[in-house]
C-alpha cells in the first residue's frame, strides 16, 4: 500500500520538478506542466500517462486505475488509487510521469544516475 510519503520526496529530486499546493492540493510540476496531482483526501494520485495507452492500463485492472473526469479527458492523465499501489509501483509512475514533461537528455541522465530504477 502506497502513501503520499512514498512519493513526496520525488517531487523535489526530480531534476526541474518543484512541488506546489494548489487550493489545498499538492501537485507535481516542471515549469508551468503539472505531471502529478493528489487528491485533497491524499487517496487518489493523477499522473501524465500516454493518452493512447491510458485505456488499456484502466482496463488491465479498474480497481486500481481510472480515467480522469470527462473534462480532463483532453489531457494526458489516468488517476490511481494510492493505496492500491506498492510504494515502487506508486514511485515508477511519477518518475514515468516526470519523464512525458522533461527533454530526454534529462530522462537519460536520470536512467543513468539510478541503474536500479526509482526505489
Amino acid at each position: 500500500m502506497a502513501v503520499l510519503e512514498d512519493v513526496r520526496s520525488l517531487g523535489t529530486e526530480l531534476e526541474r520538478s518543484y512541488p506546489v499546493y494548489v487550493r489545498g492540493r499538492l501537485k507535481f510540476r516542471v515549469k508551468q506542466i503539472v505531471y502529478v496531482a493528489f487528491s485533497l483526501d491524499e487517496r487518489v494520485m493523477g499522473f501524465a500517462f500516454p493518452r493512447e495507452e491510458r485505456a488499456a492500463l484502466v482496463a488491465s485492472d479498474p480497481i486500481r486505475f481510472q480515467l480522469p473526469s470527462e473534462s480532463d479527458l483532453r489531457f494526458n492523465w489516468v488517476h490511481a488509487d494510492l493505496a492500491a499501489l506498492d510504494r515502487p509501483e506508486a514511485r515508477e509512475l511519477v518518475v514515468d510521469a516526470w519523464r512525458m514533461v522533461v527533454p530526454q537528455r534529462i530522462s537519460r541522465a536520470y536512467d543513468l544516475a539510478h541503474p536500479a530504477g526509482p526505489g
